[in-house]
């Protein structure tokens, strides 16, 4: 899988999956830790969940200038990783107020938006050599994959140090009890009794006696684990740093060159006050149907487009639009997708059975998942053609081994064992990695019989598997009763409370693992192919700048997120799921309308 790439790929990889496994840990209890916390609504959450992740990808666009400016996309990057770090550092500390941990991360933006794009831009510029263009699309789907090993492991991680900080302080987990711990507090809570029992079944030193002391404490504990999970991303980053520095020779430094064109603020005078304005004007425009900060966001991306068009010459310019319409597809792939840490969360933690069978619960530990992934690779490995040297020998070993362990670890399992909300971050990560040997050897396949996709095209498919993903969700949440259904009045008809999901509202843990899946497909088919055409395409004095655009084109899509937090309680779940099918399938369309304009610019 590796022959053939240069040894920077490595780099690369090690260094995004360092920083990949800190960001998820943090990304897969961000906003059950705002709520938990904070006591805040579905709604508000959303919206620090949703601008925080525009803000992580809007900044690369400030990062890929920098860079592209400076040439120096190496020393950006570790820089990135010196604030994120910091970030981290501050999310760790306890009892920080909702002020102090919104500026904790915005500072984790910041040192995303230095890092990330560039990352991409160099992985890029390894590629540009003409020997190693033919295997472009795989390098980023290798890439790609090192953003998911970490990833992986992260969700486990944080649920490991969070459980372990609840039992340490004599209680178990139950996500539904923050929400009635602060309903309990603020005096808002009906029935006091569903909090007694809840409390009851979690307390390790017995029952309950003072339910205020409760609420107190457990809401403290609770979150605090949460703060020692963002510790570990802090480790997380201070890994990824060092095997940046200590290996880094390894990746190009680009130079600017004798005659090169560099972005300079003096080139066409008139291209920032016109594309200033044209992102104000849509901005307010954008106000009238939502908010203006909203508007803002939007607005910030009709201000690239209107700049970066201006600046490009004739010869440039047919590349660059191209890059700008695939931009505009991915911002609605990225607003469904990203519902995993949000709307998908909610799912996961109200909709989702608490307890599941000792089969089920294969897939929700670390030590158990892992016995699995053992005993099918050494399968794979086994039935599969040879390869390398005691392929057949290690095959065997690797069968008896994870088939013995995971046996074993079922037959401890419980007739009903608990599960988290937070395990679900995992499953994506684990897909990306099982499936991008296969989606790659697929890709080969038809490239051997001349019948390989094209990128473009590529991204086309993807958006229509994504709205495939959404349609399991819509299947699921059919005779579920929905959050609008559970919201408690008050005579102005304000809500004032939101009752706990009845437990036949809640399904098996597989539909929300199908959606995954599936959603995992056409990602491998959209997010690296779209690097790969960025890193392609871009003209090359624009590779970082348009790998920012990508970003941003992402951090669009992510504070579009919103939709999903704002729907939550206001519409059924299976319409609220529908949205997403609806938008993934007219993007998939006006891709395929677009199809030869995209081809024409890779060549």
């Amino acid at each position: 899988m590796l022959k053939g790439h240069p040894k920077g790929l490595y780099v690369a990889f090690f260094t995004n999956m360092g920083e990949r496994f800190g960001f998820y840990t943090m990304m897969a209890i961000l906003v059950l830790f705002l709520q938990a916390k904070f006591g805040l609504a579905a709604e508000t959450a959303g919206d620090i969940y949703s601008w925080f992740y525009f803000a992580i990808y809007a900044l690369a666009l400030l990062g890929g200038i920098l860079a592209d400016a400076t040439k120096k996309y190496t020393a950006v990057i570790s820089m990135g990783q010196v604030i994120m770090f910091v970030g981290y550092v501050m999310m760790a500390i306890p009892g920080l107020s909702l002020p102090v941990t919104v500026v904790g991360l915005f500072t984790i933006a910041i040192g995303n938006g230095f890092f990330k794009g560039n990352l991409q831009a160099v992985v890029g510029q390894l590629y540009d050599d003409p020997k190693y263009d033919k295997v472009r699309d795989n390098a980023f789907l290798i890439f790609y994959m090192g953003i998911n090993v970490g990833a992986f492991f992260a969700p486990f991680a944080a649920m490991g140090i969070r459980n372990w900080w609840l039992k340490t302080n004599g209680f178990l987990h139950d996500g539904s009890l923050p929400a009635l711990c602060h309903q309990y507090k603020d005096g808002t809570l009906q029935d006091a009794g569903i909090l007694q029992q809840l409390a009851d079944a979690v307390s390790l030193n017995g029952p309950v006696a003072d339910l205020g002391v409760f609420a107190n404490s457990y809401i403290e504990i609770f979150s605090r684990g949460y703060n020692f999970a963002f510790g570990i991303a802090a480790i997380a980053m201070v890994i990824s740093l060092l095997a940046y520095l200590i290996f880094n020779k390894h990746l190009p430094k680009r130079e600017k060159v004798a005659g090169e064109k560099t972005i300079t603020l003096r080139e066409k005078p008139l291209a920032i006050p016109v594309a200033l304005v044209a992102g104000v004007i849509t901005a307010i425009l954008i106000s009238f149907v939502k908010d203006i900060a909203t508007g803002g966001a939007i607005g910030l991306f009709v201000s690239f487009v209107t700049w970066i068009v201006m600046i490009a010459t004739k010869e440039e310019k047919q590349r660059v639009v191209s890059l700008l319409l695939v931009f505009f597809v991915v911002i609605f792939f990225w607003m469904g997708f990203h519902q995993n840490g949000l709307t998908m969360t909610f799912f996961a933690r109200d909709y989702t059975v608490k307890a599941v069978d000792p089969f089920t619960y294969m897939f929700f530990t670390l030590k158990n998942i892992l016995s699995v992934i053992v005993f099918i690779t050494g399968v794979i490995l086994l039935i599969g053609k040879n390869s390398f040297k005691n392929k057949k020998l290690i095959g065997a070993i690797m069968t008896i081994v994870g088939g013995s362990l995971g046996y074993w670890f079922y037959t401890m399992g419980d007739a009903s064992n608990p599960i988290a909300p937070e395990v679900f971050q995992s499953f994506n990560p684990l897909f990306i990695v099982s499936l991008t040997f296969v989606v790659m050897a697929a890709f080969a396949w038809l490239n051997k019989r001349g019948i390989e996709p094209s990128t473009p095209k590529k991204i086309g498919i993807g958006m229509i598997i994504a709205s495939l993903g959404f349609v399991v969700m819509v299947v699921a949440s059919f005779k579920l009763t929905s959050p609008v259904d559970l919201q408690v009045l008050n005579d102005a008809g304000e809500v004032i409370n939101v009752r706990p999901t009845p437990d036949d509202s809640r399904v098996m843990p597989y539909w929300l693992m199908s959606s995954y899946l599936t959603l995992t497909f056409a990602e491998l088919f959209l997010s690296p192919m779209g690097l790969s055409f960025v890193s392609k395409v871009a003209p090359t004095r624009f590779q970082g700048v348009m790998q920012g655009g990508w970003l941003l084109a992402t951090a669009v899509g992510n504070k579009l997120l919103f939709i999903g937090s704002f729907f939550w309680e206001k519409i059924e779940l299976w319409q609220l799921w529908a949205i997403f099918v609806a938008t993934c399938l007219l993007s998939a369309a006006f891709i395929f309308s677009i199809l030869k304009r995209l081809e024409r610019a890779t060549k």
